[in-house]
């Protein structure tokens, strides 16, 4: 969330500490004794009290305790997301249900993965249960993808130019430029075992006698529950919520969208195993599913064979009998990130091929700490965060000492810096035209925070 700070509202906050500090211990410690109401209105949304100290509880649990004029920042920037909310329905900028629906379940299941999967920790940590904290979540949510979307409009036409890029480095004291890491860049081959012919048989033998059990009139939610290896899913009862044509593998899709609703399918294979489907709903192209999938069990053999392949594609590439790049796409996995930039990492957090060691898993970082550049790793066995194993092999393309951040050797990360500085220059500048043609109302309990006077100042004016 942009924190919005003009420079001509910074003031010193001793003043309002012991008030502030007051404000925010009642509504954060007392609010069970606080009557809840509306503390801020932007154009036609609101913020509670309530909502203002759960995010400071939030936040506290996180970091500690906040600073009052931290808190008074937090109120803004709930303030400027509602101001984009607003504007999103002034121009027609909609989030469908769908969307909404998958953001949820994501951030659920996110949340879930956290406590190992444990529901009662989960419902114990919340106070309520998981479809109760889905409805409390969801009006949050689809206010929150709003914002984004809203903000992503404004935004993604920009475009940096090289000399905005120099122009950007040259304004930044040479004193102040930071020392970076040790960097590298890094390409992989990765390989997920796939299960032999005889698990497969197994796990499709058991889908047939949880089948057999459907057709003698179980029901399909209550088997989803207790048998499906989507363990997301079994915990709402195989229930997938509502997707798009194209959210799913091209095999579920057939068989759900040629189903009535209340129908269920017969058993199909996909990449992840055996499914029976059951149609829930259906509005044109979107679809209200659940199902029941049973994973082939991936055997020691299926291991081995997985990090053989890798050993002789070590052994192809360096006998110059392929190329690296050739390789990734002769054995490489196709749903890696890699596999499209001819295995060659892209960093999350920046954008670029860089990362820093430490930043690696550990795994990585050990086999690489040994490499030469240019030099290429045995089999690495990883384990994904679902408990999968799986093996890949490295290409140590580059590495760079540690060194004060430079133009010549760190020009993605000052482009990217650039551009980040003229998003939030345009953005600051659409606020400040906003602020000052949209109503806003602030409890006077909150007028005393110093960065909140040019919301509620219509003669606010900038430079």
């Amino acid at each position: 969330m942009l924190k919005y700070i003009n420079p001509k509202m910074t003031r010193l906050f001793s003043r309002y500490a012991f008030f502030l500090a007051l404000l925010f211990s009642l509504t954060v410690t007392a609010q069970k004794q606080i009557i809840d109401k509306v503390i801020c209105e932007v154009g036609n949304e609101v913020i509670l009290l309530s909502e203002l100290a759960e995010q400071i509880k939030l936040a506290e649990s996180r970091q500690g305790p906040m600073r009052p004029e931290d808190k008074c920042f937090m109120l803004e920037n709930m303030m400027v997301s509602k101001l984009l909310v607003h504007q999103a329905f002034v121009d027609s900028i909609i989030v469908s249900d769908e969307e909404v629906e998958a953001q949820l379940n994501a951030r659920i299941e996110r949340i879930l993965e956290s406590m190992g999967n444990d529901v009662t920790q989960f419902e114990a940590y919340y106070g309520k249960s998981i479809n109760d904290v889905r409805s409390e979540f969801r009006e949050d949510l689809k206010n929150q993808l709003i914002s984004e979307r809203m903000r992503a409009n404004l935004l993604e036409e920009i475009l940096i130019t090289p000399s905005e890029v120099k122009e950007f480095y040259n304004s930044i004291p040479r004193d102040s430029l930071p020392y970076l890491s040790s960097e590298v860049e890094v390409s992989e081959i990765v390989i997920h075992p796939t299960p032999n012919d005889s698990s497969k048989q197994r796990a499709r033998e058991k889908l047939e006698k949880i089948q057999t059990r459907l057709k003698a009139g179980e029901k399909f939610e209550e088997l989803a529950g207790t048998y499906s290896d989507d363990v997301g899913s079994a915990r709402n009862n195989g229930d997938l919520g509502w997707a798009k044509r194209g959210s799913f593998v091209p095999e579920y899709e057939a068989a759900a969208y040629n189903l009535e609703p209340g129908q269920y399918s017969e058993i199909i294979e996909s990449e992840f195993g055996f499914h029976l489907i059951q149609l829930l709903e259906l509005r044109g192209n979107t679809i209200h599913t659940r199902h029941i999938l049973i994973k082939p069990e991936i055997e020691s053999s299926d291991l081995e064979l997985a990090r053989i392949t890798l050993v002789r594609a070590r052994q192809m590439i360096l006998n110059d009998s392929i190329t690296f790049s050739r390789a990734v796409k002769q054995f490489g996995n196709k749903k890696e990130q890699s596999f499209t930039n001819d295995g060659r990492l892209t960093n999350p957090k920046s954008g670029d091929t860089f990362f820093e060691i430490k930043d690696l898993e550990p795994e990585v970082y050990f086999t690489l700490d040994s490499m030469k550049i240019k030099g290429i790793s045995s089999p690495v066995e990883l384990v994904a965060p679902t408990g999968e194993k799986y093996y890949k092999i490295l290409y140590l393309n580059t590495r760079t000492d540690p060194h004060q951040a430079n133009l010549k050797q760190d020009y993605s990360k000052f482009q990217n810096l650039a551009k980040e500085s003229k998003k939030n220059e345009i953005l600051v500048k659409w606020l400040e035209t906003h602020v000052a043609t949209t109503y806003v109302r602030v409890d006077p309990l909150f007028k005393s925070c110093p960065n909140i006077l040019q919301w509620v100042d219509k003669n606010y004016k900038t430079n």
